[in-house]
């Protein structure tokens, strides 16, 4: 690995943040370099939101990025405006649950990913994001899965979010 360059977005609500948040922290338990830069409009729930996050074993020297390695898009809007983003054979990760179409593209990896199916399955659409940073990571290698199971998971969900562990486990596994 040497520099991983991401960029997640989508609307306020649908987990796009807490994606790059836990990308971050996963990168800096595995002694990387990592940043975040999070953005989202006054209304939150609803309105957009986007961040960026660079991994990386070298020191980092600016969180804003032109080109993106990984692109995360969760809604139609973000897919318009962030595709031409990914650079010539990098990764974006759509939600075709909402997005009824393809990519543009085909100099770039496009991973259409069925949200609301796989979430349904698991009885519950508020883990749609933890199916997608599944994704994620299991075709990038970004960061180690075990590392956010293990570890990124026990810290972010505490008090009585604790109980939702192995629900969001479940959906990033894949399982």
């Amino acid at each position: 690995m040497s520099t991983y360059k991401m960029f997640f977005a989508g609307s306020g609500g649908q987990g796009v943040l807490l994606m790059g948040q836990m990308i971050a922290q996963a990168a800096m338990l595995e002694g990387k370099e990592a940043t975040f830069l999070p953005s989202y409009g006054p209304e939150m729930r609803g309105g957009t939101a986007n961040c960026t996050v660079v991994v990386s074993d070298k020191p980092i020297a600016c969180p804003l990025i032109y080109e993106a390695d990984i692109a995360v898009v969760m809604n139609l809007p973000s897919m318009d405006k962030f595709e031409p983003m990914v650079k010539p054979g990098g990764y974006m990760f759509y939600n075709e649950s909402i997005i009824d179409r393809k990519a543009n593209r085909s100099d770039i990896q496009a991973v259409a990913v069925d949200l609301a199916a796989r979430a349904a399955a698991l009885g519950n659409d508020k883990v749609a994001n933890m199916v997608m940073l599944g994704e994620v990571v299991r075709r990038t290698g970004v960061v180690k899965p075990e590392t956010i199971c293990n570890e990124v998971f026990a810290e972010k969900f505490t008090g009585r979010k604790a109980a939702l562990i192995p629900l969001n486990r479940q959906a990033f596994l894949g399982e």
